[in-house]
């Protein structure tokens, strides 16, 4: 009699640990909904942050260029005007080129689809999340550039130039 209790009492606490626990069946289709989620809202969630990016480059050109609009003669570097440690979103710093008054335009300027510098008076522009850059706005290595062109008239991705 005692055993048939022993025994009986042992199948019970085995089918309840069974119960109790998840079928594999169950953990693959709860890690495949959690997957496919994942995999919706990641792509314009990476989006937005590369837009907020972007747009947090166009306001700190905006603001060099600005500075820079206001004085009378352009200074060596950012330096002299306060943000020479100013970063893109990327960690690089940004590009400053002053152009000579007297002087012909460099060929380091920034230039158009048509070989035509974008600026006269000086170039402010972040070489964007790859880091690299080329004077052809056209050039693979420049297309993510964030630049001011048309004297501050156009502060935006190269692409859009």
């Amino acid at each position: 009699m005692q055993s048939k209790t022993i025994s009986r009492a042992r199948r019970r606490a085995q089918s309840t640990s069974l119960r109790r626990a998840f079928t594999l069946i169950e953990l693959i289709s709860v890690v495949s909904i959690i997957g496919f989620l994942a995999g919706v809202t990641a792509p314009p969630f990476l989006d937005s942050i590369d837009k907020a990016k972007v747009a947090r480059a166009i306001g700190d050109i905006r603001a060099v260029a600005q500075d820079l609009a206001v004085l009378d003669s352009l200074p060596a570097s950012l330096n002299d005007i306060g943000r020479g440690d100013l970063r893109d979103p990327w960690g690089n710093p940004y590009v400053y080129l002053p152009f000579p008054e007297d002087a012909a335009i460099p060929g380091a300027a920034r230039k158009d689809r048509f070989n035509v510098p974008i600026n006269v008076r000086f170039d402010v522009y972040s070489m964007g999340p790859n880091g690299a850059s080329v004077p052809i706005l056209t050039a693979a290595a420049s297309r993510d550039d964030v630049v001011a062109g048309n004297d501050g008239g156009f502060i935006g991705l190269a692409a859009k130039y």
